[in-house]
């Protein structure tokens, strides 16, 4: 990991610091074009041919019904199915505290306005299953769709080498009552489920984080479709001082970096110290790793940054805007109120990224690329739609009426104004 003092980073610095572009960006930006191109106008077609050559298997059919999805969850074994089950609790009750009815507001007398929520009617979920089979986020999507109440949820995710789903995917679409997995990954799920195909159902809006060809696939697409963010690779900044267990440092800056070679990892730190003491760990660490070699070449990516105080570590951590935040101190809650850019925030030595990414309850699908200085986490809001009332009765017309026909005439809109008027002449 590279190196950093604050102190000696000019604006320009850190604004290439908290970049998150790599060089072949145009390139991917390029191929995805093409894929969105081809699903568009060949449709099923060239996702059976995307299937052969991206995910190497020769697909029979594009989806999974619900009956072998149920003889596929049976195959799970019974410690994840319990695990799944806790996760599943957890984030069902943090989701469904989330529905609020709001309380209708008398403006002015006679004048009432309110807002009412509706679900978003047809969504689409991408489940990624690439070098990672990710259950996790399908609850995470899943749940707060469910509680939302959204009529037709669609979900798209890679095909195993075999032509099925993982386990653990089928067990979790049994849970939510999901009658179809269509066997798509990649921008090419993305297209399908923006434009639809004879087979995959077009939708409202697509949620879900990816690599970074889904995460273009869902920028190129959001006049044709809505998104719930742009959610690329996986990033962590850790702000840790001298309280801080280097090894738990260590580790969690390893756990992301283990998503993938375009994750980051970063570490800002108010001790030089602390600072050596996690790269050695992570050194370490890293040797036991089933995915070490791409945690390492994420890890090169990466870097630290020394900073004299925990003010300085939050400037730093606001201009890069993480997806994840872990404050490593043992002196977290005065920093609370100084974090403005974050996509989820982790408090204290014993609470690891690992907790939201599986089980807290929280939401792991987040804003990622310094998009959380703009956007949040998936919610069940985020499925849902608010749809504003209004009522006025006689009185209110009469108070509201001069202000209306005053404010549309200084707009030399007199059809608008008129609109009131023909009404207080007929009362």
């Amino acid at each position: 990991m590279k190196l950093y003092n604050y102190k000696d980073l000019t604006a320009q610095k850190i604004e290439e610091l908290c970049s998150r572009k790599v060089e072949d960006d145009n390139l991917v930006f390029s191929r995805v074009e093409n894929i969105i191109a081809a699903v568009k106008s060949e449709g099923d077609a060239a996702l059976l041919s995307y299937a052969e050559q991206f995910d190497k298997v020769k697909l029979s059919s594009l989806f999974i019904g619900k009956e072998e999805l149920v003889e596929l969850a049976k195959q799970i074994p019974l410690s994840v199915k319990n695990a799944i089950d806790v996760a599943y609790q957890n984030i069902y009750k943090f989701h469904e505290a989330q529905l609020k009815t709001e309380a209708k507001i008398e403006t002015m007398p006679g004048v009432n306005c309110w807002r009412e929520a509706r679900a978003i009617e047809k969504v689409g979920l991408y489940i990624p299953g690439g070098t990672a089979v990710l259950p996790s986020t399908f609850l995470m999507l899943g749940i707060p769709a469910k509680i939302a109440g959204c009529k037709e949820i669609v979900v798209c995710s890679p095909p195993q080498s075999d032509g099925k789903i993982n386990t653990y995917i089928a067990y979790v679409s049994t849970l939510l009552n999901i009658k179809k997995v269509y066997l798509v990954g990649g921008a090419q799920a993305v297209g399908a489920m923006a434009f639809g195909t004879e087979t995959i159902p077009k939708v409202n809006k697509i949620f879900g984080p990816g690599n970074r060809y889904v995460t273009e696939a869902k920028k190129l697409l959001q006049n044709t479709v809505a998104i719930d963010m742009p959610a690329g690779p996986s990033e962590v900044l850790v702000i840790a001082d001298e309280t801080a267990n280097p090894a738990f440092v260590a580790a969690d800056l390893l756990a992301q970096a283990e998503h993938g070679t375009d994750s980051q990892a970063i570490l800002v730190a108010t001790s030089k110290k602390l600072i050596n003491e996690v790269i050695v760990e992570v050194e370490k660490q890293l040797l036991d790793l089933p995915r070490k070699d791409i945690a390492q070449k994420a890890i090169e990516n990466s870097y630290a940054v020394f900073a004299e105080t925990l003010t300085e570590a939050m400037d730093f951590s606001n201009a890069y805007a993480p997806e994840h935040l872990i404050l490593a101190t043992e002196n977290f809650e005065p920093l609370i109120p100084l974090i403005i850019n974050a996509g989820s925030v982790f408090l204290g030595n014993l609470t690891p990224e690992s907790a939201g990414d599986y089980a807290s309850g929280t939401n792991h699908t987040l804003p990622t690329s310094g998009f959380a200085r703009a956007f949040s986490g998936v919610s069940v809001d985020t499925f849902l739609k608010k749809i504003t009332f209004q009522h006025l009765t006689a009185n209110g017309l009469q108070n509201i009426g001069s202000t209306v026909e005053v404010l549309a005439e200084a707009e030399g809109l007199q059809a608008h104004k008129n609109a009131i008027t023909i009404r207080l002449k007929k009362m």
